[in-house]
Order: structure tokens, then C-alpha cells, then sequence
């Protein structure tokens, strides 16, 4: 193939790529965290190799074997093998075993935070190389780098489960380095070649490390990588265990929309109270309780003393006769437990999101190792800002409005069309 041919070549790729990297983005509501940087390293590249094409970069080789635009091609078929993707490049901080500040980037988080993704787009052969010490100085091996996944994975709990890590090699990966990473807990996707034993490269690394101990260097048996000798093919999907957390805590909010009018048909009405009637608006566009009932199913409910107190005097003070019905049928399937808050919640401190009774009820939660359910995404932010993320489900919220129906006018036919115009 002719270098032109080639350069022509990579172009159409990137140009393809950066289609597939903007639908990538799209593909989940509110968007994939890191998908516009994705898409910009794949700009950047094109734009680096149209000035190859017009002459403005002296042409290499090197520019035509992109690292970078293979790494990214792969990011992309990882991406696209895979469920709930809702990541791209997320960098995640955390400790290494000195205790040291660390980041890391994980390619694609999928599975809604529980799978975590590294595409390599290396060849096999320079990986073993430098698996074996035979890479150029500073080059990390894969299984080096698989320490630091776990090192972090293990820092970052998704429903109080470390993720799953899939390391994906898109141009093989030799075999007694998959067997290694399989050892250690990860998975591998991707052909996995076989290495021949070869005495002369055994004693030739034996007289580079003076090492005698043949322990230390059964691995170097099969120091030659045999690309076109595949062992096996792992595809995506890959059987993927998921530790699913089968521990609910429902925070107030949770309790009120569960029970509220507006999610038990009561949602056509124009209320005084304007927020009344925008959650009336959200309840006509997308139903709340079909989302809780989901999740909350075949699940073991929750809910901390002051939850429920504090969810009774505002039921009692607002709540119509169905909505208070409906509580005291929920409050029947709640197992209610004192207020326990965990250590680490302990440690929040007060501000305008954060009180005492959202540290008491999530908290509590946290210490259940329950998921808590909650429309109260402000304090969740809060306290991941002071460095606590909980494990929850965030949901619209929706207020008691069965006594203000009575004040409120029908909706009138045809509004939500007209709305519309």
C-alpha cells in the first residue's frame, strides 16, 4: 500500500471515528461524562493528519501508525460492545500503597459504573516485550497498570462493590500474560496468542538478569510471541457478575412521592402554587412510580426513625386520605431501624444542603450498606464536594397534593398542546 493510499486511509478512519464518538455521546440521556473529549483528541488527530496531507508536517511512518488514533478507535469498539455506558477517558483519583495521591484513566465505565474498561491498541508482541523488560525506559507493563486498576477500583465502591475491571486488547495479547491478569481478578477480551518456547531466548535471558532460580524464569520459556498461533477469543459481551445491592433505604422525599397524588393519576390540574404545577407538568411527561417501583422490586426496604417520624407529621399536616392510606400500607413493607449514621458521615460538615436529620438518614443508609433513594440531589452533591460519595438513586421529586386539588382547576383539554405551540 502506497503512502498516500495509507494516509487516505487513516483519514476516512478518524472522520468515521468522530461520527461514531458524537453518537457515542448522545446514547445516554444527559449524555456519556467524557464524550466531548473524546470526540476533541479524535479532531485533533484529523487535523494533524490533513497537515501531512497538504505537506505542512514532513511525512513519517509514525504519523501513519497513529498510537493515539488506534487507542481511541478502540476506546469506541469497547464503548460500543457494552451496556449503560456512562463514561468515557474519567480520570479517578485515589491512593497507592505508599499512600501517595494517584489518577487514573479508565477508558470506558459501563454497566452504570460497575465495569470498568482498558483498550489497548498495542501488538502483542511490544506488550510481552516490555512485560519481560525488553521495552524502552519508563514503559509500564500491562500487568503494572493492572495493579493500579485494582489499586483504585477498590477506593471507588459502585453499590458498595469494587468494578469490575475487563482489560480489552485489540491486537492480541499473549498468553501467559492473559493468564497472569485472569489471576489477578480481570477479565481480558480479545484474541489471545500463543509464545514459543524457544531454549536459546530462555538462556539468553538468564545471562541478562544472572538470575538462577528456574521458578523466576518458567515464563521465559515462551519469551517469542506467535500472533498467528490463536489460543482463544474472548468477545464482547463478556459475562460480566455484577454484585447487585439488595438493600434499599427511602429517605423523606422518597416516602412523599412514593405515597403523592401527583403519582397516582392526580397530575392533570393547574395547582396555585407553582411548583405544584411544574411537578404536575414532569408527572405528565415521565411517571415517577413505575421508576421506583422497578427499582425498589425484589429489593429489602429501609428506613431510619427520623425518615419515617419526620415523614408521618408532614403526612399528617398535609397528606389527603389516599395519599395517607398509601403511607401507612408502604410503611408495612419498611423495616425500620434506628438512626445509625456511619463513621464517615459523621465527618460531613453543616451547610445550607447539609443538616442533621440528611447525615442521619444517609448515613444510615450508608452504615445498611443499603442504596438510598432520594430527590434530594443537592445534599449528594454536597457531600461528594467534602470527599463522600453515597451510593444512591436519584429520582424527580413530588410534593402531597391530594388537600390542594380541591383549590386547584382541572386541567383544561388540549393545554399540553397548546403548551407546545
Amino acid at each position: 500500500m502506497s503512502t498516500h493510499t495509507m494516509l487516505s486511509d487513516r483519514i476516512a478512519i478518524a472522520k468515521e471515528l468522530i461520527k461514531r464518538a458524537e453518537v457515542l455521546s448522545r446514547s445516554r440521556a444527559g449524555g456519556v461524562e467524557g464524550g466531548a473529549k473524546l470526540c476533541s483528541k479524535l479532531k485533533a488527530e484529523l487535523k494533524f493528519l490533513r497537515k501531512v496531507e497538504t505537506g505542512k508536517v514532513a511525512i513519517k511512518d509514525s504519523h501513519l501508525k497513529s498510537t493515539n488514533l488506534t487507542h481511541l478507535q478502540a476506546i469506541i469498539e469497547s464503548a460500543e460492545s457494552l451496556e449503560e455506558v456512562v463514561g468515557v477517558l474519567h480520570v479517578f483519583s485515589y491512593q497507592d500503597q505508599f499512600g501517595e495521591k494517584q489518577s487514573l484513566v479508565v477508558d470506558v465505565v459501563a454497566n452504570g459504573g460497575h465495569t470498568w474498561i482498558k483498550a489497548i491498541g498495542r501488538k502483542a508482541e511490544a506488550l510481552h516485550n516490555i512485560w519481560l523488560g525488553r521495552g524502552q525506559y519508563g514503559d509500564k507493563s500491562i500487568i503494572e497498570q493492572a495493579e493500579d486498576y485494582l489499586q483504585a477500583s477498590c477506593q471507588q465502591p459502585v453499590q458498595y462493590s469494587s468494578p469490575h475491571i475487563i482489560f480489552a486488547f485489540y491486537n492480541s495479547v499473549s498468553k501467559p500474560m492473559a493468564e497472569k491478569l485472569k489471576e489477578m481478578g480481570i477479565s481480558v477480551r480479545g484474541d489471545i496468542v500463543a509464545v514459543n518456547a524457544s531454549q536459546e531466548n530462555l538462556q539468553e535471558e538468564k545471562d541478562l538478569s544472572g538470575s538462577e532460580s528456574d521458578d523466576d524464569y518458567t515464563f521465559l520459556h515462551v519469551s517469542k510471541v506467535d500472533r498467528e498461533n490463536i489460543v482463544a477469543s474472548v468477545s464482547f459481551p463478556t459475562e460480566i457478575k455484577i454484585d447487585v445491592c439488595k438493600r434499599v433505604n427511602l429517605d423523606i422525599t422518597t416516602l412523599i412521592t412514593y405515597v403523592s397524588a401527583l403519582s397516582h393519576g392526580g397530575c392533570h390540574f393547574l395547582f396555585k402554587e407553582k411548583v405544584l404545577t411544574e411537578q404536575a407538568t414532569q408527572e405528565r411527561q415521565e411517571k415517577v412510580l413505575p421508576l421506583l417501583n422497578s427499582f425498589m422490586n425484589d429489593k429489602e426496604l429501609f428506613a431510619c426513625e427520623c425518615a419515617v417520624r419526620d415523614f408521618q407529621s408532614i403526612l399528617e399536616t398535609l397528606g389527603g386520605p389516599g395519599e395517607k392510606e398509601r403511607a401507612a400500607s408502604l410503611i408495612k413493607k419498611i423495616n425500620v431501624v434506628p438512626d445509625q449514621p456511619s463513621e464517615r458521615t459523621l465527618k460531613l460538615s453543616s451547610s445550607s444542603k447539609i443538616n442533621s436529620r440528611s447525615i442521619s438518614i444517609f448515613g444510615t443508609g450508608d452504615r445498611l450498606k443499603a442504596i438510598t433513594m432520594t430527590a434530594n440531589s443537592g445534599f449528594v452533591r454536597a457531600a461528594a464536594n467534602q470527599g463522600v460519595k453515597f451510593s444512591v438513586f436519584i429520582h424527580q421529586p413530588r410534593a402531597l397534593t391530594e388537600s390542594k386539588e380541591s383549590s386547584a382547576s382541572p386541567l383544561p383539554k388540549h393545554y399540553a398542546a397548546s403548551k407546545q405551540l
